[in-house]
């Protein structure tokens, strides 16, 4: 019998300043990820891996009519997430979480119309159990989204060699711990394997130059703030030198004023039902 992987740890570390760019980063990429939906007949949706319940309170308010299961393994992200919605008054009544093992979900066989997973399976070292557990939990009938990373797309100009070093220790280190900082390119194959139809993937870009200078400023200061969240894991671990961190720091400040600056990078999000 082959060992089941298990995730070692999280490659952004868990601090207040994390769930606080994690909130951050859900309402920046709102209008990608969460671009019609097939969630308006839903009534009953699991977010597996919901964190800080960014993507929840979302979620909650553009289908005023659903009721989201938020389940994760982490105390801290659960009460972060709790805060979160109990703020949001107009949500009274239409939210759950759930500490669980996204791997063993202790819910009924079929107890949910929808399901919801964004940026998890990178974090998950059996994800195909995830989504087959999700799959039991679900309706026939019922869709599921997930929205994962494809870091391998990752370019900037003009060129910076701290930051591509960076990258690569950054990827590295994520799939040391048990994650798959590409997951994306692999969500068809591992939606079959967990018995879902009807999959399709698509590939949503950024891709960001003189045409778009605004929207392009904008997302260099959200991707530096993204990528040194991982610096204090990175250089704890040893994976990178503090020397590449400040060269990394004065690239993206390069290329932030730099006239013909370019970013570039893909992301995947795929849709399934359950038959």
């Amino acid at each position: 019998m082959t060992e089941r992987k298990s995730t070692t740890g999280y490659v952004h570390g868990f601090t207040d300043e994390e769930a606080a760019r994690l909130d951050r980063q859900a309402r920046f990429l709102e209008y990608k990820i969460h671009d019609k939906l097939p969630f308006r007949r839903a009534r009953k949706l699991l977010e597996v891996g919901c964190g800080v319940g960014a993507q929840t309170e979302i979620l909650l308010r553009h289908f005023p009519d659903l009721h989201v299961t938020g389940v994760d393994a982490s105390p801290d992200n659960l009460a972060a997430a709790r805060g979160r919605l109990e703020g949001a008054s107009w949500a009274d009544g239409r939210w759950h979480l759930l500490a669980s093992d996204a791997g063993h979900l202790d819910l009924q066989a079929e107890s949910f119309d929808s399901a919801f997973l964004c940026w998890i399976l990178e974090h998950v070292a059996a994800p195909v159990q995830v989504l087959a557990e999700v799959r039991r939990v679900l309706r026939p009938g019922s869709s599921i989204v997930v929205t994962e990373v494809q870091n391998a797309t990752f370019f900037l100009d003009p060129y910076s060699p701290c930051t591509l070093e960076y990258w690569r220790a950054f990827n590295d280190h994520q799939l040391e711990l048990g994650g798959d900082p590409f997951v994306g390119a692999k969500l068809g194959n591992l939606l079959g394997a967990a018995g879902f139809r009807e999959i399709t993937t698509k590939v949503r870009t950024f891709h960001l130059d003189n045409r778009r200078a605004g929207e392009r400023a904008e997302f260099l200061d959200f991707w530096s703030e993204l990528l040194l969240s991982g610096a204090e894991g990175l250089l704890e671990a040893g994976k990178v030198r503090p020397e590449c961190v400040d060269g990394m720091r004065r690239e993206l400040r390069d290329v932030g004023h730099a006239q013909d600056a370019v970013f570039f990078y893909s992301f995947v999000q795929a849709r399934a039902k359950v038959w």
